[in-house]
């Protein structure tokens, strides 16, 4: 719990920082005279005041945001203002200086995630190697011509080295359920293969979307990564690092194979073929019978053994020289930016769950779980949470920096701003969709929460 809060309130500070540094740095760079730089909201818990203009940092009780506060004339009010500040006014800046003032912030975000890209495609990570076990037969993996020990090189034309890189570019093929074309190393063969998405039922993304088509991590074991104490595996003798090699007499290439025959079996014994350190051992475990939390399987029971299925496979260095790593940031970043954007409007048009939506419990627990794993998922993980607070904060909503944008787009058509009533009126609208979506992403957060 300290862990996760520590990674939650880390991540938080350092995205709203740099956002906010955005916006006060073009604001100095425009010569508009910034009065406060605040971290958070409410009561301040500490600040100072630096620079020529007495500057006012501050960090406020309330971490979920920030702000910088400039001279601005509809704020403070021109009488308010002394005549000799009154040029470096935000509100008495040209248009441009304005628009570039207000986006700044969010591409302050996106920068820091092409920062962030960039250091770990360069030291470098060891991932899955992208290799697929045989996928089942009536899959459309299969249908499409896959086979066990198939290594994955391009999806789309885009190269990939790791499973990791996989998920990544399947996902614009699934958003437009539209067949992905994948090309394929099999041994000295090279192939192309055409990848049916149109039989993934909908919401689908929310959870295994490759193991559903028939695609999972190969090239290794099934491997025992950990065992529940008091647990029917424990019971049994099972072991963390244990190898099944086989169950209920076949074969087993895949996590997924001992995972559906152990649901499959509650309270009937089920016999594994194990090698541990070298040696083959052969093992009946009994699986527990329990309440199926899936989607769809309410009501229905099935068994478990309370041990961590995973696969010990090949791994891969993924690793880039300084220009690569770069132009490989800016490329995911962009990629990643308009997934979101995708994955919104398809809320929003109801082809997608609402379920999607995350708010700060599920934020917190991703920063915990992720810097539990390691430094590069942490990094990893700023990074798309940064793109997210980019993304988020240029949509045309008022109170954000993209209703802010539009404000001035209709300025410029006008030739003069919105009146006061109209920039209130739809401030008050601003307001309220973003109350509503700070609601159903807590709801979901608590669904989440009480159904785990």
């Amino acid at each position: 719990m300290i862990q996760t809060l520590l990674a939650f309130l880390v991540a938080l500070t350092l995205l709203v920082f740099v956002h906010e540094l955005g916006h006060y740095l073009a604001a100095r760079w425009c010569g508009v005279k910034v009065l406060r730089f605040s971290v958070g909201f409410g009561p301040a818990l500490f600040s100072w005041r630096v620079g020529p203009d007495r500057t006012e940092w501050t960090l406020s009780a309330i971490p979920l945001g920030g702000y910088v506060k400039m001279l601005d004339e509809r704020e403070q009010g021109a009488s308010a203002i002394p005549s000799a500040d009154l040029p470096r006014a935000f509100s008495r800046q040209s248009l441009g200086r304005r628009a570039f003032i207000v986006v700044s912030g969010p591409l302050a975000n996106f920068i820091l995630a092409i920062g962030l890209y960039g250091v770990i495609n360069l030291i470098g990570v060891d991932e899955p190697a992208a290799v697929v076990a045989p996928p089942p037969a009536a899959s459309a993996a299969a249908q499409a011509g896959f086979t066990g020990g198939d290594r994955l090189v391009t999806i789309d034309g885009r190269d990939v080295r790791s499973w990791n890189e996989v998920r990544l570019q399947f996902i614009d093929g699934l958003i437009e359920r539209r067949p992905v074309a994948v090309g394929v190393a099999r041994g000295a063969e090279q192939l192309t293969l055409s990848l049916a998405t149109d039989s993934l039922p909908p919401g689908e993304l929310e959870r295994d979307f490759l193991r559903t088509l028939g695609l999972e991590l190969g090239g290794g074991r099934v491997r025992i990564a950990s065992v529940t104490s008091g647990s029917a595996a424990q019971r049994a003798g099972i072991r963390a690092g244990d190898e099944v090699i086989a169950a209920g007499g076949a074969p087993v290439t895949r996590p997924s194979q001992l995972i559906d025959l152990i649901r499959a079996n509650p309270g009937r014994p089920v016999g594994l073929d194990i090698e541990r350190d070298g040696v083959g051992l052969r093992i009946e475990v009994m699986p527990d019978a329990a309440a199926s939390e899936r989607p769809g399987e309410q009501g229905q029971t099935i068994g478990r053994i309370g041990a961590g299925i995973g696969a010990r496979v090949a791994m891969v260095d993924v690793r880039y020289g300084p220009l690569e790593s770069l132009q490989r940031a800016v490329v995911r970043t962009w990629d990643m930016s308009v997934f979101s954007l995708r994955m919104l409007g398809k809320m929003v048009m109801g082809e997608l769950s609402w379920r999607n939506l995350s708010g700060p419990v599920a934020i917190a627990d991703y920063a915990g779980q992720s810097s539990r794993v390691g430094w590069y998922a942490y990094l990893g993980f700023l990074a798309l949470i940064s793109i997210s607070l980019g993304v988020l904060n240029l949509l045309p909503v008022p109170v954000l920096d993209g209703g802010h944008l539009v404000y001035y787009g209709l300025e410029a058509i006008r030739g003069r701003p919105l009146s006061e009533r109209s920039l209130e009126l739809t401030q008050k609208a601003g307001l309220a969709v973003i109350g509503l979506m700070m609601a159903v992403a807590l709801f979901n957060d608590l669904s989440r929460l009480i159904g785990s």
